[in-house]
Order: structure tokens, then sequence, then C-alpha cells
């Protein structure tokens, strides 16, 4: 018979700030689908979704904020 032992490892995520963000948003009226694309900042999908609420009369959108995040082990836990 085989045993087998399994050792706990804490980790953590974190977001990695010098990597930035991506903020995209997307019209949800009926039949619309249109989005801004990913834009570095967030005045730029928001200026996006203010002209097409002007040009088109929608006035619902998503928003959608992209991060990255790294995992690592969490050095706080005490090891066993």
């Amino acid at each position: 018979m085989t045993r087998t032992v399994y050792r706990y490892v804490p980790h953590a995520i974190r977001h990695v700030p010098e990597r930035g963000a991506a903020f995209e948003a997307f019209c949800v009226a009926d039949g619309c689908g249109a989005g801004s694309g990913a834009r570095d900042e967030q005045g730029g999908a928001q200026d996006w979704a203010l002209r097409h609420s002007g040009r088109t009369g929608h006035d619902l959108f998503r928003r959608v904020v992209t991060d990255h995040a790294q995992v690592t082990r969490d050095e706080r836990a005490a090891p066993r």
C-alpha cells in the first residue's frame, strides 16, 4: 500500500502595480454590443462611453478593469 502525504503551503495573490491595468467599457443596449477596446487609462474608456451615448442615446454600459496579479508563497506563515 502506498501512502501519500500532502503538505499545505500558504500562498498569497497580490496586484502588481508596475504592470498597470486595462480599462474597457461595453454598451449593453439591446443589439448593440459596441466596446471601447482596452485603454491604459480609465478616462479613455469613459470618454468613449460618453461619446457613444451622445451618438446613439444608449445609456447602459458594463465597465471592466483588468489588472495583473502575482502569486507568491506567503512568507508570513510559519514553516511546519
